[in-house]
């Protein structure tokens, strides 16, 4: 198989079966430089053009690592700075499967002011069309921009490359001590790649996050709902800490598709759909369960500077593209290292901010305790959640009662600290006196949580929210 058939097959893998059409094929490259006339340069490296997938409209480019190594020239960004073009004009989501050595030197100038070109359609697009980039090959250097401004970003497990700067030229590594560049570094250290996998599975998951996003910011993300409505969430308590499995209960037929899977894994976010509508999920995780169900992961229930900025991230697109925010709620304080707390302040106030500045239907779901400031962060009612449900045995508070007690009785004996601590938690931290202060608007039964969440989405349909007239927020 030659690689210039792989990435035409890559997009035939894509598509639906013989929808793509291919715009500017005979495009080469004008530069004559360097001998870059005797080269042949068939689409100058890039296969660009549009098909459906699941019937949906998108528009795909495919980098041509057998043509000058997939480098980025001037007629090759321009190609693909006119699919964004195009994909703009009818509200369709644009996605890159990248294989490209970067920068095509021989071009120098022209080569960077493409960069740039494709740079500037990339933040005209953002918060207007979904933008998703699937790395295969090769992406360093200038062309890793590509992929950290786009929404999603998946990378080949074995074979994929994505990086600023080569492993080696990092002071004090080099590649077999730390592979930055890595798969695994990407999506568990930087956070910058959602999904990791083979090559066909990469393409399989691509298809399914097109197919539960909208088209643009203007369109509803809808489809027949074949799934009870009033369907009881049997287990649902019993896998409160692995809210993954939680969401995935609560979600039409059970689909959770869950983004950043391998970053941050004590905050969980990604897409449902409730009655055939797409909601984005965010939710703290205290234990991560695998396929036999064994424990694999345990984390306390806090937040963590990683977690807050997942999940404000992942607000910000929900909030861009007019999807209503369910969140599921447990949360005690904020992580306590020295590590943790470089970043602490700013990314909770990222978080505090995406809740609150996000003007689509949020309700949340206090499943288990919910503490301090971190609850607030947590799309409390405070900072604007329209719904706020709470399961029986949820605890919301200042602090843990006996933490309240030590403090309050601080000097007394343990009979006092006790009393006062049962006291506490009958007048502050039991859920009923929350929502006697009016903090909580429904006490529900696990077991009833979908229906309940169903039906406070179905009332906040056609809610429609003011903010001060401004460019923009600046936290």
């Amino acid at each position: 198989m030659s690689t210039t058939s792989q990435a035409s097959q890559r997009i035939n893998a894509l598509l639906d079966e013989n929808s793509f059409v291919e715009i500017g094929g005979l495009v080469t490259a004008r530069a004559t430089d360097f001998n870059l006339k005797q080269t042949e340069t068939p689409s100058d490296g890039v296969v660009t053009g549009y098909g459906v997938i699941d019937g949906n409209l998108v528009y795909v480019y495919s980098q041509d690592a057998s043509v000058l190594n997939g480098s980025v020239g001037e007629m090759h960004a321009k190609k693909i700075a006119n699919l964004y073009d195009l994909a703009m004009k009818t509200g369709a989501p644009v996605i890159g499967l990248i294989d490209s050595a970067g920068l095509r030197l021989q071009e120098a100038t022209d080569a960077l002011n493409g960069f740039g070109e494709i740079y500037m359609k990339q933040t005209l697009a953002s918060g207007v069309i979904p933008q998703i980039t699937a790395v295969f090959g090769s992406c360093g250097g200038g062309l890793a921009v590509i992929p950290g401004m786009t929404d999603f970003t998946f990378m080949e497990e074995k074979k994929a490359k994505l990086f600023v700067n080569s492993p080696n030229a990092l002071e004090g590594n080099e590649i077999s001590k730390c592979d930055t560049s890595a798969a695994a570094f990407q999506s568990e250290e930087t956070g910058l790649v959602d999904m990791v996998a083979d090559e066909a599975s990469i393409l399989a998951q691509i298809r399914q996050l097109v197919s539960i996003l909208p088209a643009n910011n203007a369109d509803l993300a809808l489809e027949e709902c074949t799934d009870d409505l009033n369907r009881a969430c049997a287990d649902i308590a019993n896998c409160a800490g692995d809210t993954s499995i939680a969401l995935s209960q609560i979600a039409d037929d059970g689909l959770f598709v869950e983004v950043k899977q391998n970053y941050a894994k004590d905050m969980v976010v990604g897409f449902i759909r409730l009655n055939g509508a797409t909601v984005g999920a965010v939710a703290n995780r205290t234990e991560v369960y695998n396929a036999d169900g064994e424990v694999t992961d345990k984390f306390d229930a806090v937040l963590s500077a990683r977690g807050a900025e997942k999940a404000a991230e992942f607000i910000n697109f929900c909030d861009a593209f007019d999807i209503p925010v369910l969140s599921l709620t447990n949360v005690t304080g904020f992580a306590a290292t020295k590590c943790a707390e470089k970043r602490m302040a700013k990314a909770v106030s990222k978080l505090t901010y995406a809740f609150a500045n996000a003007t689509v239907p949020k309700v949340n779901v206090i499943t288990g305790k919910a503490y301090g400031s971190a609850y607030v962060a947590m799309n409390s009612k405070a900072i604007g959640a329209d719904i706020t449900i709470a399961w029986p045995d949820a605890q919301i508070g200042m602090m843990d009662a006996k933490l309240a007690a030590k403090i309050i009785c601080d000097g007394q004996g343990s009979d006092a600290i006790d009393a006062c601590a049962k006291e506490y938690a009958a007048l502050q931290n039991n859920v009923t006196s929350a929502a006697k202060r009016g903090y909580v608007d429904q006490i529900v039964e696990p077991v009833d949580t979908r229906k309940y969440v169903i039906g406070a989405f179905e009332m906040l349909a056609t809610k429609s929210e003011g903010r001060p007239e401004k460019k923009h927020g600046t936290v």
